[in-house]
């Protein structure tokens, strides 16, 4: 009888397939990494996100005067070019460029009334004619702005929404899978998505902006698209700049852990109860465990 359990047994162990054995082909691979990993290769996976701080020195790369990682990816926006935005890092919510810009405002403009005609104006006035701003130069003026320069002054930009400047956002939120390959025995991150976000320092409430999250594959191919501008500065060799894509394939960055998988989808401070000091080493010391797994995974 207990031989027969045990036949039985492993029977079932032979014929039993992994779980990740029965997913489909498309299934296998994650759709939002590049060059992404079959799941049935994957010996240790843990999603982390992590932060980088353009200010500091290591990052100065992608945050040279000029050349600011942030003013690429706004124009990238504004122009279109990028049209996938998110609302948030699950990557299936998106927003609209305008609700984007709408979040981008700094301070609001000032509302110009419209031009009219039954009206006399004085010196400094302003209206607003065809879409312009005009500022009239001289008293008890009635004529048309557009068509009278002698009495009227074209002021572009005043009564405009206020927006934060690239230099603004100096924080990127990066989203990543950190897995080890059991075939190759290497650990890789494959990077998810990328959220803009803008410092309490630089908002007038003193409150942590998050503007929008991009998706890192469609970040990777438009830092390819513009080899000339996408560039990483190397501070000590400018002839090792490289592409924005190859710095972070190579993590030219520092960045911060901010929170890793858990279940109660908590960041690190949040764990302990908003104690910043805390909440520091607590980071440091996940960043490490994370290297003693990597090294322990080495062996296998």
């Amino acid at each position: 009888m207990r031989l027969t359990k045990f036949l039985a047994v492993v029977l079932v162990g032979l014929f039993t397939v992994p779980v990740y054995g029965q997913l489909s082909e498309v299934e296998q691979y994650n759709p939002n990494s590049i060059e992404p990993i079959p799941r049935y290769e994957h010996l240790f996976k843990r999603r982390v996100w992590r932060t980088i701080d353009l200010k500091e020195k290591q990052n100065k790369g992608f945050f040279a005067r000029g050349g600011e990682i942030t003013a690429f990816l706004l124009e990238a926006i504004q122009s279109g070019e990028l049209s996938d935005i998110y609302a948030n890092d699950s990557l299936t919510t998106k927003m609209s460029k305008d609700e984007f810009l709408d979040k981008l405002v700094f301070q609001e403009g000032i509302q110009i009334d419209a031009w009219d005609p039954n009206f006399e104006y004085y010196e400094g006035d302003q209206v607003k004619y065809e879409g312009k701003v005009y500022t009239a130069i001289f008293d008890e003026v009635n004529s048309v702005p557009s068509e009278s320069p002698d009495d009227w002054e074209e002021t572009p930009g005043v009564g405009d929404d206020v927006l934060f400047l690239p230099r603004q956002i100096t924080l990127l939120r990066i989203m990543e899978d950190v897995i080890f390959d059991k075939r190759r025995s290497r650990l890789y991150h494959k990077i998810q998505s990328i959220e803009l976000i803008i410092p309490a320092s630089e908002t007038l409430d003193g409150v942590q902006l998050p503007l929008a999250v991009l998706k890192y594959k469609d970040l990777h191919k438009l830092f390819k698209a513009h080899p000339e501008s996408a560039i990483w500065i190397n501070r000590y060799n400018s002839a090792e700049n490289k592409n924005f894509a190859d710095a972070f394939t190579l993590r030219l960055f520092r960045a911060s852990l901010f929170k890793f998988e858990n279940p109660d989808n908590d960041p690190i401070i949040d764990m302990y109860q908003g104690k910043r000091m805390e909440a520091v080493m607590a980071s440091e010391w996940w960043e490490m465990q994370l290297m003693e797994k990597e090294h322990n995974l080495w062996e296998y």
